[in-house]
């Protein structure tokens, strides 16, 4: 009879953990991969990027780590794209048949020294890519918002295990900024 009344507080303990456990999953919040922008909208143009990064600028300690970077600006026009294209809230099109178009220009291309070995090499950088971007209603001729310092950025080691070539923490770099500039477009302005 104790054996019988253990297994139905058990049961009981459970059975209130797993009501407890879908209650609180009915009750939460939801996530969707639908876009919060206005439903007039569905088709984006991308303007090509411009490189903006003036390398004319005489060398001091806070621009030091400024790179020119040749034809990145079309790097960055070709994942913004790419990433509109995997999102599809908004489908990239000609600029004479679509709703939005965005603007871009890339203002900064740095490599920042983030760690040192004890003999000053450096074994860590931060790529960081950053533009001016903005979004405009084709059809309205209506500037609808614009970000000016939008940074994407990649962190990368030179040495170790985890070391990563350039190159790859530049597409790395690329990717984050083509996934923010899509969120920014596509979340609610």
């Amino acid at each position: 009879m104790l054996c019988l009344r253990g297994r139905r507080k058990s049961f009981s303990l459970v059975l209130s953990l797993l009501l407890a456990g879908s209650l609180f999953q009915a009750g939460g919040c939801g996530y969707t991969t639908r876009s919060a922008i206005s439903k007039e909208y569905s088709t984006i143009y991308i303007t090509p990027f411009v490189n903006k990064v003036d390398i004319t600028q005489e060398s001091y300690s806070q621009n030091k780590y400024r790179i020119y970077r040749p034809t990145i600006e079309s790097d960055i026009t070709k994942v913004v794209i790419d990433r509109f294209l995997v999102d599809g809230n908004l489908k990239p099109l000609r600029e004479d048949s679509a709703d939005l178009i965005l603007k871009g220009e890339l203002t900064e291309y740095r490599r920042d020294p983030l760690r040192y070995d004890d003999n000053d090499n450096v074994t860590e950088y931060r790529i960081n890519l950053v533009v001016n971007i903005s979004l405009y209603d084709r059809k309205n001729d209506k500037l609808l918002w614009e970000e000016n310092g939008f940074t994407g950025d990649y962190s990368y080691f030179t040495t170790g295990n985890l070391a990563v070539p350039e190159e790859v923490a530049v597409n790395n770099a690329l990717d984050d900024l083509a996934r923010r500039i899509v969120e920014r477009a596509v979340e609610q302005w």
